[in-house]
């Protein structure tokens, strides 16, 4: 009788996990489709070449211009800035607390670091408006008030708390072993920390870098607030730009009639920019197997 029960039990627990993990399927599946159909009928009233070729993006004046490559001009560029502060600041705050801090010094700057994770994202780009702008000009530098670069710098500071906390995870979790190994050899701490360490957790510090970058590329209220909404086909970061993201916020929250082509392009641009992180996320799966270390 207690053997027949605790099967049920355990039938009931990987039922309700089955859900749980259906739940999630179907979550996934219900954004696709929310996002396929409007796209569908954007894409028969707008051709495919038009919206990847061309480099003009006017949707809601007369005539309508659907290029959407200044969009996603503006996003690369914007992540790019923002991973080139972020990866070596993040990837470097990591390896110090990894292998460098003490224990009571890592209890108390990982939690203030992560704390820069908690602040909301309007703040951060109120921040990049008021603030970084200004003094870039104060310093000489050539922007406007709204300009990619800030809106990258801010950006960037907004993601580092995401690669250094997980970065740090993944050396914390390589053995001692290898550590004491290489010490053995004559090596210093700096040689254990980049040609040991790292190495060793490159599975765990490239997912970091992947959802690093991920956030980047979805932000919103950072790039809406201090990049612009101009759409401008350029790799110039002290120009004003506009993001795939913010102009689905723009246009979302704007007057554009529910069903018309106006309207439906934020769904197309929408399923470009869920495409894309999708294929990232796809190579960076394939990267994280291919160097995943496992020890026993």
């Amino acid at each position: 009788m207690r053997a027949t029960g605790r099967r049920w039990s355990e039938d009931v627990v990987k039922g309700v996990l089955a859900l749980f993990a259906l739940v999630s399927v179907a979550t996934t599946v219900a954004i696709v489709v929310a996002l396929l159909l409007p796209a569908v009928d954007f894409f028969s009233q707008v051709s495919l070449r038009e919206f990847f070729t061309t480099t003009d993006w006017a949707p809601l004046f007369s005539p309508a211009r659907f290029g959407v490559l200044p969009l996603v001009a503006g996003t690369l560029l914007i992540t790019v800035v923002a991973c080139l502060v972020a990866i070596p600041f993040g990837l470097g705050a990591a390896i110090y607390l990894s292998e460098y801090a003490r224990p009571r010094t890592r209890r108390i700057l990982k939690p203030a670091l992560e704390v820069l994770a908690g602040i909301p994202t309007v703040v951060y780009g109120y921040f990049a408006l008021t603030f970084v702008t200004p003094q870039l000009q104060a310093l000489g530098v050539p922007v406007g008030i709204f300009n990619a670069l800030a809106a990258a710098l801010v950006m960037g500071i907004m993601i580092i708390p995401t690669i250094a906390s997980l970065s740090e995870d993944a050396m914390t979790a390589v053995p001692q072993a290898l550590r004491d190994g290489a010490y053995g050899l004559g090596s210093n701490k700096l040689q254990v920390s980049l040609r040991i360490v790292v190495p060793a957790a490159v599975s765990g510090i490239i997912a970091s870098f992947v959802l690093g970058i991920s956030r980047a590329v979805g932000e919103t209220m950072i790039v809406l607030l201090a990049a612009g909404g101009m759409p401008n086909l350029t790799f110039n970061p002290l120009e004003q730009v506009q993001t795939m993201t913010a102009f689905i916020a723009a246009v979302g929250a704007g007057d554009a009639p529910h069903g018309t082509v106006a309207y439906n392009t934020i769904f197309a641009v929408g399923l470009t920019l869920f495409v894309m992180t999708f294929a990232m996320n796809l190579v960076s799966i394939r990267l994280v197997r291919k160097y995943r270390e496992i020890y026993e």
